[in-house]
């Protein structure tokens, strides 16, 4: 059984005969590729079986974590500091923490409104840690040198709960309102926020980046769908997913292609935005694996975490070779929200359900 309570049992075969059929691409490895523009005149096949010998290696590298000092402080975003430090939302604790990769010094930043929920996190060119106050309807920055938070709430009270957050090329900061269903940008020169709702009913925005030429794209994770939004008329345009697809996370590489978690269904997917294609392949924990968080390594490399496959997997998949490594999480992960690459390559992890923080550093 799926997801959704579907038999999927003799589906691969299936999918191979309606993807013939279709002229859809899929082939024994499992790769979907399709076209938007035939999946909308066309119905999808039944989710697929995945190949029991799917062929994954051993992705090499060292996991580095460490223990959050606040107890049940749920780590969710991490983001890069410009010193290289691991900042960290402590969603359940109400606090934004920091920790020195190559000391492991803690310093734990207390929030002045009261149950925020700290969830997306973000850095600016000024070093200033920028936050989605979650629970509380507001987006706070904190300047690290004086520990001094600015807290910018929502205009309105539909949008409770802002979510993931990214800045754009020209330093305006763009955020999803996950439960609201809005995209919003703020400017932090004048603390102006701008919010645009999103087309689809009950989408959910969740993950938002930017690609080179500065326009945000995003998830839509309870429809099968992402988006993109113009940055200077807040117009949003949706891309049509298959059936079934749950988008959670994204990346975006240097050439534009946007890479997402299928936390439904099981795959890695990417869309090409300037032709509407889609290419999925199935994650290696199966359809139960739930990818969820996701970044991109300079040298290109996709990064993303299996978090329903215990102990949590953390996936390599090279683009060049459309190849999969894989290695397992030491504490277990306890649910890899989100991921950050740095400019050297590593990728800081936080891992919500055993509290800790990490550091994943690549064979070199």
């Amino acid at each position: 059984m799926n997801g959704n309570g579907r038999t999927i049992h003799g589906a691969w075969v299936l999918a191979l005969a309606a993807g013939a059929a279709l002229g859809t691409g899929f082939t024994s490895r499992g790769v979907e590729k399709l076209n938007i523009q035939e999946f909308k005149t066309r119905p999808f096949p039944p989710p697929l079986k995945f190949p029991l010998d799917l062929n994954v290696s051993e992705l090499r590298v060292t996991i580095k974590e460490w223990d959050v000092p606040t107890k049940g402080a749920h780590p969710h975003d991490p983001a890069v500091g410009m010193d290289g430090a691991l900042w960290f939302t402590e969603q359940m604790q109400n606090k934004i923490g920091r920790v020195d990769p190559f000391t492991g010094a803690f310093k734990e930043y207390p929030l002045k409104v009261e149950n925020s929920g700290p969830h997306g996190l973000v850095v600016d060119r000024e070093g200033n840690i920028w936050f989605t106050g979650n629970f509380a309807g507001y987006i706070g920055k904190l300047d690290p040198k004086t520990g001094t938070v600015t807290e910018y709430k929502m205009p309105d009270a539909k949008v409770e709960d802002p979510h993931s957050l990214v800045f754009d090329t020209d330093g305006i900061l763009w955020f999803t309102v996950q439960v609201g269903n809005f995209v919003g940008r703020l400017d932090p020169k004048n603390g102006k926020v701008e919010l645009q709702k999103v087309p689809t009913a009950n989408a959910h925005p969740y993950g938002i980046q930017v690609d080179s030429r500065g326009v945000p794209f995003f998830c839509e994770f309870f429809a099968n769908k992402l988006a993109s939004i113009d940055p200077k008329t807040m117009a949003i345009r949706e891309y049509a997913l298959p059936e079934g697809v749950r988008p959670r996370r994204m990346a975006i590489d240097a050439t534009d292609h946007v890479y997402f978690t299928d936390y439904e269904r099981g795959h890695l997917g990417r869309l090409d935005p300037k032709n509407g294609e889609v290419k999925m392949w199935p994650s290696p924990g199966g359809p139960g694996s739930n990818p969820y968080g996701i970044a991109i390594t300079p040298d290109g490399m996709v990064w993303y975490s299996e978090s329903g496959v215990k102990p949590n997997t953390l996936i390599r998949f090279d683009p060049k070779t459309e190849t999969m490594a894989r290695t397992t999480i030491p504490s277990g992960g306890g649910t890899v929200r989100n991921m950050a690459a740095t400019a050297d390559g590593r990728v800081y992890i936080a891992c919500s359900g055993v509290n800790k923080v990490g550091v994943v550093e690549p064979a070199r």
